[in-house]
């Protein structure tokens, strides 16, 4: 019994320590060579938008404004869309613009396939109707793509928190540097495993198409193009602003479907999981294994139980992990005195650990398509941002 606890906290210290530290080490010992220099090439913004009227009048007033002398065309699906979106879209006089109106609905995934299809751009970005990109982001990302081995690049996404309750903060704020500073470690090493979906580019001649009823785009495209020898990178100098959930309920919700889209992505790409994938370690190291920690962390707490009702050792091992979940919980239904910082930011991790339990499950035995939680999602962010003006 107490070697199964040894061997379960071993794999969750190296999920959330271990790994951190290792691939900073590599980075820094073996970073990859970056060149930067203008890269002229047209460019085919692509999106797709479902139910989207709150906000997409104004993302396509930037979307036309950014670099119009670089950007050919601004190709958008509407995929099934109950509001006012297709309305829009149809009243667009941008010569630039493309539109897709689907009655059917289709999914992200299928619907991007059809704005890939329409666009003729040598590079395709890839955006969403909710982040506000900075003035020169596209060049930014573009200056990548001197480097031919550099196949997709990515920007850097700040995440506005104001409003956000004390778990959501956390999680849009702590939780997210760090995975977003393990994601640049990955890229200076070799190339990270996701980028961020609502703003990414690759070269159309790399464009793999997305399985249907897939989830994880900004996952599968970089590991494909990868697959393909290529690099996927990331410009921190390349800026993009978003706001996820401000409340945890939301932003739960949103971990469930990335998370149970991890289990989607290997069943569709199970290619994923064999040595010919060079980033093996990495997926094993950053996903499959924070997919395994909830059970690791449940294990290490069993334990510790059972144990400490006969030595008092392992009885303070219990209580201190009792009172870790118990501030943890706290923490997502209240704001604790003094330590609301910390009870928040620990309500975030319980959360997020749930989540992959929860993920797991629906992957497993929901009846709704895995893509219908990606327009619940957007559908609250767009009730949010209304509520806002």
């Amino acid at each position: 019994m107490t070697l199964a606890f040894w061997i379960a906290l071993g794999v969750i210290l190296y999920t959330y320590v271990g790994y951190p530290v290792a691939i900073y080490l590599l980075a820094r010992m073996q970073p990859r060579k970056r060149v930067h220099a203008p890269y002229d090439a047209s460019v085919s913004i692509v999106m797709s938008v479902s139910n989207g009227e709150s906000m997409l009048p104004l993302q396509m007033q930037r979307l036309i404004a950014h670099a119009p002398h670089l950007v050919r065309e601004i190709v958008v699906v509407s995929d099934a869309s109950q509001d006012r979106t297709a309305e829009i879209l149809r009243e667009l006089t941008e010569p630039r613009c493309k539109t897709i109106i689907l009655e059917e609905h289709l999914g992200k995934a299928g619907a991007l396939n059809l704005a890939v299809a329409a666009a003729t751009g040598e590079i395709l970005l890839f955006v969403d109707v909710r982040p506000q990109l900075q003035d020169d982001a596209l060049e930014k990302l573009l200056r990548n793509f001197t480097d031919p081995t550099v196949g997709c690049v990515t920007g850097e996404l700040s995440l506005r928190t104001d409003g956000h309750d004390g778990a959501a903060s956390a999680v849009s704020g702590l939780y997210w540097r760090y995975e977003q500073w393990i994601r640049q470690c990955e890229a200076a090493f070799d190339s990270p495993l996701g980028v961020y979906g609502g703003f990414y580019a690759v070269r159309r001649s790399l464009f793999t198409p997305f399985p249907a009823g897939l989830v994880l785009d900004d996952m599968f495209q970089p590991l494909a193009i990868t697959r393909q020898g290529y690099r996927s990178v990331i410009d921190a100098d390349a800026h993009v602003v978003d706001m996820w959930p401000a409340e945890m309920k939301g932003e739960f919700r949103r971990k469930v479907r990335t998370l149970a889209g991890n289990f989607q992505l290997i069943a569709v790409a199970p290619w994923l999981i064999t040595p010919k994938n060079r980033l093996l370690v990495q997926l094993i190291s950053h996903k499959l294994l924070r997919l395994v920690a909830p059970y690791c962390f449940l294990l290490t707490l069993a334990v510790a139980t059972v144990l400490g009702v006969h030595h008092a050792g392992w009885f303070i091992v219990a209580l201190m992990q009792w009172i870790f979940w118990g501030v943890a919980a706290a923490g997502l239904v209240m704001k604790l005195p003094v330590i609301h910082r910390l009870s928040g930011a620990a309500g975030g991790f319980l959360a997020l650990n749930a989540a992959a339990v929860v993920g797991l499950y629906t992957f497993l035995f929901s009846s709704e398509p895995l893509s219908k939680g990606w327009y619940a999602e957007r559908a609250l962010a767009q009730k949010q941002a209304r509520s806002e003006r």
